[in-house]
């Protein structure tokens, strides 16, 4: 039987990640891995929100709208969430399930995910931190501060917004949390395709291409082992990977490939010196999108600056790391949120 390309393969298999992996590599390591098959009950936080959740009418600069939904009381404190890649706003759902009780939980969908309209900008760090800055503007009141929690993209909006609008960082924010990212080498350190230290890695150009395609996505066996492989962890259950697969299959294919080939040469570093919060730095172990390299490298930086909280390594947890652990990222959150002062609503 005849192999197919590897460009073929590796555009087959990039489910989150279009720049990487192989259809023989997966098979390859769905072999040599125990994958948890045996009903787990779901999370009882993976359940949809039973509270409605306000719809605010935000506008971007350049007129798109996006899509902002506020849980909780109006007047309580204010947690935003910012989502990673080929994601939308319902990826929040247990950490609206866990705080929209005791504080305004904030959550949107990114340009061109979910609802929010894509508009007619380049995609660039630029746009992310001006959308950031855009939910802000519409859900902090002035002379309060809200923390901040980004995953994945959503890490990079924060970090991107800090560079380009420093004077907020202070006056606007009490705390960070970076989830499962990174600032720059994003195709470089990824581990879905481990290579040798010496092997060259995938050029910038190539990988904005594979990052790029717009293959439409399909629910399917073979997409849900490449998903549980690419962005998740061999001991994710199926309702964790049933949750992920539903909101990345969502994502329309335009969007996933306008987001990879921006994201493909993305170098946002000037933004960590911004961050003179309180941050927490969080990463799983089994995390191959953005392994623990760029969060030992986030932390660095935030800790030669006196601004880390704390670096938290979650051991045996992939990307998808809020979903997989759900209780030990809440628990994370929360010690952000008493250590930045913000008080219960």
């Amino acid at each position: 039987m005849r192999k197919p390309s590897p460009t073929a393969s590796i555009v087959a298999g990039s489910i989150v990640l279009a720049a990487a992996a192989t259809t023989a590599v997966l098979v390859r390591r769905r072999r040599r891995t125990v994958v948890r098959t045996e009903d787990v009950a779901p999370h009882e936080l993976l359940r949809e929100p039973e509270l409605e959740p306000e719809i605010l009418d935000v506008r971007a600069e350049d007129g798109a709208r996006l899509n902002v939904l506020a849980y909780g009381d109006a007047d309580a404190p204010v947690l935003v969430f910012c989502h990673g890649w080929t994601c939308n706003a319902a990826y929040w759902t247990p950490q609206i399930n866990a705080f929209a009780e005791n504080y305004r939980v904030v959550v949107y969908d990114q340009r061109g995910h979910g609802d929010s309209e894509a508009g007619a900008r380049p995609l660039g760090a630029d746009v992310l931190a001006d959308d950031l800055q855009t939910v802000l503007d519409a859900v902090v009141r002035p002379g309060s501060k809200a923390v901040l929690t980004g995953h994945s993209m959503g890490g990079m909006s924060i970090i991107a917004w800090a560079e380009k609008y420093p004077e907020n960082v202070d006056r606007t924010v009490a705390g960070v949390l970076l989830a499962s990212t990174g600032t720059d080498r994003l195709v470089a350190d990824s581990a879905i395709v481990p290579l040798p230290q010496r092997f060259p890695r995938v050029p910038v150009p190539v990988a904005s291409r594979l990052m790029g395609a717009t293959v439409p996505l399909a629910a399917s066996l073979v997409t849900t082992r490449a998903l549980r492989y690419v962005a998740l962890s061999p001991g994710a259950s199926a309702a964790e990977v049933q949750f992920c697969e539903k909101i990345v299959l969502g994502c329309p294919p335009r969007t996933r490939g306008g987001w990879g080939r921006a994201l493909s040469a993305l170098d946002i570093r000037e933004g960590l010196r911004n961050l003179t919060v309180p941050t927490t730095v969080l990463v799983g172990t089994a995390d191959r999108l953005t392994p623990p390299v760029h969060a030992r490298r986030l932390a660095e930086e935030l800790d030669r600056a006196g601004n880390l909280e704390r670096l938290v390594v979650l051991d045996g947890i992939g990307h998808m790391s809020s979903v997989e652990a759900i209780d030990r990222f809440d628990e994370e959150l929360a010690h952000l949120v008493e250590r930045a002062g913000v008080p219960v609503g």
